[in-house]
């Protein structure tokens, strides 16, 4: 019996997820969860052979989730779904140990089957996503230009974001202007919109 903890803040996706994954013999959820925090309470508790988590939830997400707990349980099996699957979202995730990823529009069949395929130490990455992140290329961000650009995207004032992120102004016009410039937009507002829609931010 494979046994699983899947977390996803949208309770009626989460409930019926949950009851089509116990109606196959092998698959049994153990525990579920709402939030980030919960998730991480929930598998280092149960201590399941998969954990199913959405790439977005409140307090963590999936992907910050996932490289909490691959350091202490990384027999753990994690496989990532979501709603807003994105080219650096897949990438990162990857990169952190995830060893599934995949939409959830996804057939329940394709799920179940993702989860022993990620029980038996297997991979699976959903095909049009993986396409997807290689036409995207890599993110030409660095990790503190992203970070800036991302404080950004509410439309804050500079000196809000230099307090937020403990950099001087100038240093977050300096990347501000350098993220601009690397994505070939006219503005930081478009920089978000773009690093957004490629999953860099």
């Amino acid at each position: 019996m494979i046994r699983i903890v899947l977390a996803d803040d949208e309770t009626l996706i989460r409930d019926a997820v949950a009851r089509l994954l116990d109606l196959e013999d092998d698959l049994e959820v153990v525990a579920v969860a709402g939030s980030g925090p919960e998730a991480l309470a929930a598998i280092r508790r149960e201590r399941p052979d998969v954990a199913v988590l959405d790439l977005q939830m409140p307090g963590a997400d999936g992907i910050e989730v996932a490289e909490a707990l691959l350091a202490e349980q990384p027999a753990c099996g994690i496989v990532i779904v979501t709603g807003h699957g994105r080219p650096g979202h897949l990438k990162k995730a990857l990169g952190s140990g995830v060893r599934g990823f995949l939409p959830k529009s996804v057939p329940a069949t394709v799920l179940a089957d993702t989860i022993r395929q990620v029980a038996a130490g297997g991979r699976y990455v959903d095909q049009e996503l993986a396409a997807e992140a290689i036409a995207a290329g890599d993110s030409p961000l660095t990790a503190r230009e992203a970070d800036v650009l991302e404080l950004a995207a509410d439309g804050a004032p500079v000196e809000e974001i230099a307090a937020r992120a403990a950099l001087a102004p100038g240093t977050v016009r300096n990347y501000l202007s350098s993220a601009v410039a690397k994505l070939g937009v006219t503005n930081r507002h478009e920089a978000v919109r773009l690093a957004r829609a490629k999953g860099w931010v």
